[in-house]
């Protein structure tokens, strides 16, 4: 296969590229302003500019590219920011494919945030849409996928957990910490946390490329933990003791701001309903297994 990829130089991006050229696929990587070679293409997302002919001849598209959620505080401007590059750049992504009449297939990134707090219910990807402000964004990121959907191009939606790797992402700011032998649980530490290997995440998008899957997806472990239990995994992945006190909601506040309320006290206990059904095994099913794997590079 022929394959356009936005975000490549991402975290999930970097492994993926690698992934998929071994695989024998013919990768394209859209880049922002010039092109520097042959396995490149530009594209401008904030302008909404991706010319149709640039993805004609390209069986799929995976859309990664969006900004970081949990990089900055959470400050209106950055709010913005952080939906903008989401709405703008799959917008881009699915007009341009839906004029160049080429693609079939488009797996586009969102997030478990779709699904606010579940609290202890297990759900699955015919679960409601929660509250709040990343429940709002993957909203919208989904629904901008419409132009494509509309030009009868198969479209998957990856409902990504937090995607546990060495090499950053939403785990580092705890591994740093575990590493110190500090990690402590979050707020009540009862609150779920649904995963995922940045291994499995890779080979799941690759299995999605084929499979007949449309609509959302949860990209998460089939094994989700308390931030409790999460915690003093990380703490034997990393041969660290676990703090004996909890940290509390109010200092988590302090430090993160709105984002602590709905990126790190929430529960979402997820099951890869979807995923599994249409054929995919994952190599790490439970945390320890993950975490073992990741770190010990």
């Amino acid at each position: 296969m022929k394959i356009g990829i936005t975000g490549a130089s991402g975290l999930i991006g970097s492994a993926l590229v690698p992934a998929l050229r071994a695989d024998g696929h013919d990768v394209i990587r859209f880049v922002r302003g010039q092109a520097a070679g042959a396995d490149e293409r530009p594209w401008e997302p904030s302008a909404r500019r991706l010319d149709p002919s640039h993805v004609e001849d390209l069986d799929a598209v995976v859309h990664l590219a969006g900004a970081g959620v949990a990089d900055q505080r959470w400050t209106e401007q950055r709010k913005q920011v952080v939906l903008g590059s989401r709405v703008d750049g799959t917008t881009t992504v699915a007009q341009a494919m839906a004029a160049a009449q080429g693609p079939k297939v488009l797996l586009s990134s969102s997030a478990i945030g779709w699904y606010g707090d579940t609290g202890d219910r297990l759900t699955d990807e015919t679960g409601p849409t929660g509250e709040g402000f990343l429940a709002d964004v993957c909203r919208q990121w989904e629904a901008s996928t419409v132009p494509a959907e509309a030009a009868d191009i198969r479209v998957a939606h990856l409902r990504t957990g937090i995607v546990l790797s060495g090499e950053g992402g939403a785990l580092a700011p705890q591994l740093r910490v575990a590493k110190l032998g500090l990690g402590a649980p979050l707020g009540t530490g009862r609150q779920w946390v649904s995963w995922i290997s940045l291994h499995d995440q890779v080979a799941a998008i690759r299995h999605l490329l084929t499979a007949d899957v449309a609509g959302p997806v949860n990209l998460v472990g089939p094994s989700p933990v308390t931030n409790r239990d999460f915690t003093k995994a990380l703490g034997r992945a990393v041969h660290r003791p676990t703090m004996p006190i909890k940290v509390p909601a109010f200092a988590l506040r302090t430090l993160l701001g709105p984002f602590a309320d709905e990126g790190v006290l929430i529960g979402q206990r997820l099951v890869p309903k979807v995923l599994q059904d249409s054929g995919f095994h994952f190599t790490h099913a439970d945390v320890d297994s993950a975490l073992k794997a990741e770190l010990s590079g």
